[in-house]
């Protein structure tokens, strides 16, 4: 009988992972998404919960391309229209 080591976010109980930084990583990037989402919705109430929800997903992901935009580099919110983006 084989033993195999798994990772699972303490925010998303149902992904499971290999590595414990690749689960970190999607805790954080979860715990990202949530406090958007939060954000999202303070300034915009009309958003439901589930866009606020996706909205926080989908910039969480992204962050990086985001980091780059509001430091002054707006074109580089052009790589989100590309196909791998997602």
């Amino acid at each position: 009988m084989a033993v195999e080591v798994v990772y699972r976010s303490s925010r998303d109980l149902e992904q499971l992972f290999m590595d414990k930084a690749e689960a970190d990583r999607h805790d954080k990037m979860l715990e990202l998404a949530e406090m958007l989402t939060s954000v999202l919705q303070k300034a915009e109430p009309s958003l439901s919960e589930q866009q606020g929800e996706n909205l926080g997903i989908f910039m969480a992901r992204h962050r990086a391309i985001f980091a780059k935009a509001f430091k002054s580099q707006a074109d580089a919110l052009s790589e989100l229209d590309s196909p791998s983006a997602e």
